[in-house]
């Protein structure tokens, strides 16, 4: 990758979405081919459990997690969730696996430049707040909660507070990373298509008899689609500026949060490596200027 401008900040934007963030694992594959190195990236869900194979420089690693452990019934699924209150298997990922199956190259990790941020949401305020991920395995309780799913996740404590999925506040954190330092330039992934809007929940009924102890948390979720919308208007605004670049599919990936399919899973990588791929040239060049 061409040397970026010396006076910008260089800023990667990381949204979730379950299994349909093999797309970002993907991109970030075709990102190390290319050597991107940004200075600061906020990461959420998902997204934020690919960041750590991409700070590792862990080539193939984030999709390997999926495709290798898909069918593991400690992995996702209605075994996980009955035996340990997790549809996602929490343990199992980010203990079994993160250092011991397929595990994280901690020394790698730690010694990367530029910092990482996990976005979580606090269950009390139902506000976001943005953990710094720096050496591991220390740090790997922020990336957990940050994944953790609203109804089908236990909720995880960092401090003595409880936490959940960052993407109920905020999806999409561009105006967090552009805000981070002056002259921030962004380059952002999502994993809907363009033209994708976020509809109001059909559980709202659920989430306040379930969280009914958290009412900061419940109107937050209450809101989830409105913030969501918001941010994708901020990511295009910020693209229109010039203060951002998007990569996303061209087409929606037809993959559930929870898709089980080896076939779609595998042609989402793909299109996400490939999109990189396409993109180099405009990344470099945008970073460059």
């Amino acid at each position: 990758m061409n040397q970026q401008n010396q006076n910008t900040t260089t800023a990667l934007v990381l949204e979730g979405g379950g299994m349909r963030a093999i797309f970002t694992a993907g991109v970030i594959d075709g990102l190390l081919d290319m050597g991107f190195s940004p200075d600061v990236c906020y990461a959420v869900s998902a997204g934020a459990g690919h960041a750590c194979s991409f700070f590792s420089g862990q080539r193939g690693r984030a999709a390997r997690v999926v495709l290798n452990h898909m069918d593991d019934k400690r992995y996702l699924g209605l075994y996980s969730l009955l035996t340990t209150g997790d549809l996602f298997g929490a343990d199992f990922i980010y203990n079994e696996i993160s250092f011991h199956l397929d595990p994280i190259d901690c020394a790698a990790f730690n010694a990367h430049k530029g910092s990482f941020f996990a976005v979580l949401t606090n269950c009390l305020t139902g506000e976001a707040e943005y953990r710094e991920v720096s050496r591991m395995p220390d740090d790997i309780a922020p990336v957990r909660a940050s994944s953790s799913l609203p109804m089908v996740s236990r909720m995880v404590e960092i401090d003595g507070i409880p936490y959940l999925d960052g993407g109920i506040v905020d999806s999409i954190p561009i105006e967090r990373a552009l805000s981070s330092h002056p002259g921030t330039k962004a380059l952002i992934v999502l994993t809907q298509h363009a033209g994708y809007r976020k509809e109001a929940s059909s559980s709202v009924k659920l989430m306040r008899l379930i969280y009914r102890k958290y009412p900061a948390l419940v109107e937050a979720m209450e809101c989830r689609h409105i913030r969501y919308n918001n941010q994708l208007d901020a990511a295009e605004k910020a693209a229109a500026e010039g203060r951002a670049l998007i990569l996303r599919p061209a087409e929606p990936l037809g993959i559930g949060r929870t898709e089980r399919s080896r076939e779609k899973l595998e042609r989402g990588y793909e299109i996400g490596l490939q999109t990189a791929k396409e993109n180099a040239g405009r990344i470099a060049a945008f970073f460059a200027e």
